[in-house]
């Protein structure tokens, strides 16, 4: 059994100021098929605008408010919001509020560093 707490997690901070908590993935814990991560954007921050090229990913909004775009479409989000990025969807989600938004990312198959394309 793999077993990791928050506390446990040496969080990575991003140039562009995202916080990333990696909990289980092909690097960590084990897992093959998927991986998990608890990200966290400060309010005015962004994720860089990027798609994958074969990977799914999930997102599930666990406190603050913010805007999510998908291609063309842009929804507002706030706790309890589930969200799925298709393969090849470009998306990038946006910190509104005054608060961090801090959501947890599902990814399959298991998200790797070079599993990101950028587009800015």
């Amino acid at each position: 059994m793999y077993l990791k707490n928050t506390d446990d997690i040496t969080p990575i901070t991003s140039p562009h100021g995202e916080i990333v908590r990696e909990y289980l993935g092909k690097a960590v814990g084990g897992a093959q098929q998927h991986s998990l991560a608890q990200i966290t954007l400060p309010p005015g921050h962004a994720s860089r605008k990027h798609y994958h090229p074969v990977v799914e990913e999930s997102y599930l909004i666990l406190s603050g408010e913010g805007r999510m775009v998908i291609g063309h479409e842009e929804q507002r989000v706030r706790p309890g919001d589930a969200i799925a990025v298709p393969v090849h969807a470009i998306h990038q989600i946006f910190n509104t509020g005054s608060t961090d938004l801090v959501f947890l990312a599902v990814c399959a198959p298991p998200w790797t560093p070079d599993c990101s394309v950028f587009i800015d």
